[in-house]
């Protein structure tokens, strides 16, 4: 019954096959999980309005009641439910419209038994967090973080670092460039279960593709010129632990296809190597890229999107986190006086308004590289700000009126900053929200918020 204490993990089997059924639930059992099944999809609605489920594997074609109809009707009784598509080769176009309506993965029949149980426990990863959300409420203050800020934004952000840590959610962090995505891919590692084991990153932009493959999968000795011994690549150093993929939007079709398989089934092979490697890490992926944008026009596939995308994270501009500007900007003084061996005795006015007017562009690593610039330049032990980049004091001098006044709220700030963009765009939102850093539907949520 609803709201009964619910022992175990229980998983509902739709089917309108009972010898499907039957293997199923017998494989579920053996995995340690409650199996209770349904035989169409009306079935299916009818036990979920009852009772509470931790994931659902439905089948799409039924007799009664389609998987499409019943999915709908499930997301609608139960949003936060994970339910996992079986289907046929000719079925994939459908399986795939359901998870961008919202299912959590799909599997094509006959099933893969090693992939059945790598989805069904990232689906069930999902689902702690959604309960975690729902049940708790972490301080953000309570999380091992290198990450610096008090503002709104980021107490948001870390909110949901501190649900998420703790499982073994795939996580995708989304952001402009120098934001601090790593920084918060750190924090989800030191926060989880993994924490003592390696925390391995990895840029996939700084390397070309061959390159790539071997610095990710290994070589074989004699793979190519120059492996001259077998060397383990980054996923098997990161065994147990955590791997951080950054600027995963760059890596080539040819790549993508290869993390796939490793995401889908925990295998990999060295280069130039026949012997299948099984591992076992923790995939976090970062991006300044619009990977729904990129799926659209073919350049990322569809499906290692989605099976990254279990937890998004969006890391804000530091122009949306104006509070955030001096607490940064005191702990980069703090730490390149001591690094550079100067003092600095006080800050003029003048220094901090001319950060708070700055744009920052380039982010949080814009702010440091500023700040270390104008420790090194500045002149005694007093910090002005005509020790600053020419840039930052060039836009004060063209903005006057921004130069030491903040809107009265970071709500008001950001509302500024939107609709000043939307102005620059000609009302352009998907090159307002690019320039601002957020997705389209974050911008449109935002408008909405503000009743336009």
């Amino acid at each position: 019954m609803v709201g009964s204490k619910r022992t175990g993990i229980d998983i509902l089997v739709v089917d309108d096959e009972q010898v499907h059924r039957y293997m199923l639930c017998t494989m579920f059992k053996e995995w340690g999980y409650n199996c209770i099944e349904a035989d169409d999809g009306d079935t299916a609605v009818s036990v979920v309005e009852r009772r509470d489920f931790d994931a659902v594997l439905m089948d799409v074609k039924m007799v009664r009641m389609s998987g499409l109809e019943a999915f709908a009707r499930i997301n609608e009784l139960k949003p936060s439910l994970p339910v996992i598509i079986m289907t046929a080769y000719s079925s994939v176009d459908d399986a795939v419209d359901l998870i961008k309506h919202g299912a959590h993965d799909y599997l094509t029949k006959p099933l893969d038994f090693k992939r059945l149980k790598l989805t069904l426990m990232r689906a069930l990863d999902h689902h702690r967090v959604e309960e975690r959300k729902r049940e708790t409420s972490p301080e953000p203050g309570e999380l091992d973080t290198p990450i610096i800020g008090s503002s709104s934004e980021m107490a948001e952000l870390l909110e949901m670092v501190s649900y998420v840590a703790p499982t073994e959610a795939t996580v995708l962090i989304t952001g402009e460039s120098g934001t601090g995505k790593e920084l918060v891919a750190e924090t989800l590692h030191r926060n989880s279960e993994r924490n003592a084991e390696p925390f391995v990153r990895v840029n996939c932009a700084a390397l070309a593709e061959n390159l790539l493959e071997s610095e990710l999968f290994g070589h074989e000795k004699g793979a190519f010129t120059g492996a001259d011994r077998q060397r383990d690549g980054t996923f098997m150093q990161a065994d147990g632990g955590t791997l951080f993929l950054d600027e995963i939007g760059e890596t080539s079709a040819a790549m993508q296809v290869k993390l796939l398989r490793v995401l889908q089934e925990g295998e990999l092979q060295r280069v130039g190597g026949e012997q299948t490697l099984h591992v076992d890490v923790r995939i976090i992926a970062a991006t300044n890229r619009d990977l729904e944008h990129e799926v659209e026009k073919g350049r990322f596939r569809e499906d290692l999107y989605y099976r990254l995308n279990v937890v998004t994270l969006e890391v804000p501009p530091l122009r949306q986190r104006q509070g955030d500007i001096e607490l940064l900007a005191n702990n980069f003084i703090t730490r390149f006086t001591e690094k550079n061996r100067r003092t600095v005795d006080s800050v003029s006015r003048e220094f901090m308004e001319h950060l708070d007017a700055y744009p920052w562009p380039g982010n949080v690593r814009e702010l440091e590289n500023a700040i270390e610039r104008a420790v090194i330049l500045m002149r005694g032990t007093h910090l002005t700000e005509k020790s600053l980049p020419l840039t930052v004091q060039k836009h004060s001098q063209a903005h006057p009126e921004r130069a030491g006044t903040r809107p009265a709220t970071l709500q008001e700030a950001e509302k500024e900053l939107i609709f000043q963009t939307l102005e620059e765009t000609g009302g352009n939102k998907s090159e307002a929200a690019r320039r601002l850093g957020i997705t389209r539907k974050t911008l449109q949520n935002k408008l909405q918020r503000y009743g336009e």
